[in-house]
């Protein structure tokens, strides 16, 4: 009788790892439960349900239904700060495939993410009514700001910018750009091209260093 083949054993995961997969399996359940039900609508008992767990698995991971939605947002935000600094690495920063990148980015984010895009007006309403969670909301945006502004510094950098020039400050005007174009395309499609955004960074760094030799 030919031996069977043994089963493979499997390695048992690490307390961190388990920690990491059951927060991994609590951000999906969310982001369909938000997509279905709204935020408002969505229940913490209703996403703990959705990943397999129970709310106390889903209270150790996170303090509340907001800090949920907040990983979410950073999720996004880290994977589109990801795919610019792709385009930049592949390209050169500041050079006009790396500009033209940028700007198949945000067309891709207007036309393709319109449902989490009407999650994110509803939180930012609650936001409004609820100073807590507005300062958690702008505690979150500073930190991805931070990632942002090293690819600003790389982009300002190449372009020969004046010292004494406040990257975060140019940052916080790219950032800006970014959402207001977004925003403006979902409402208007032709009004935004592919080719806006980077036209817009050009005009942005040829003004900083045109009043840069003025001064």
């Amino acid at each position: 009788m030919d031996a069977q083949p043994e089963e493979p054993v499997r390695r048992r995961l690490t307390r961190a790892e388990t920690k990491a997969r059951t927060r991994a399996l609590l951000l999906d359940a969310a982001a369909r439960t938000f997509a279905r039900k709204g935020f408002t609508g969505a229940s913490v008992e209703e996403i703990a349900e959705a990943a397999g767990f129970s709310t106390g698995a889903l209270y150790s991971n996170f303090s509340s239904k907001e800090a949920l939605f907040l990983e979410l947002l950073s999720d996004r935000r880290r994977d589109r700060l990801a795919a610019a600094a792709q385009a930049l690495d592949a390209h050169g920063a500041g050079t006009g495939e790396a500009v033209a990148e940028l700007g198949r980015l945000l067309v891709d984010v207007a036309d393709k993410d319109i449902e989490f895009a009407a999650l994110q007006a509803e939180f930012w309403l609650y936001a409004i009514r609820n100073p807590r969670v507005m300062d958690a909301l702008a505690a979150s945006v500073r930190e991805s700001h931070q990632a942002l502004e090293g690819l600003v510094g790389a982009a300002m950098a190449r372009r020969g910018a004046p010292d004494g020039v406040c990257v975060e400050e140019v940052s916080t005007v790219v950032a800006a750009l970014f959402i207001g174009l977004v925003r403006q395309r979902r409402i208007d499609p032709d009004c935004v091209s592919e080719e806006l955004f980077g036209q817009a960074l050009n005009w942005l760094f040829t003004g900083i260093n045109a009043a840069s030799d003025e001064g």
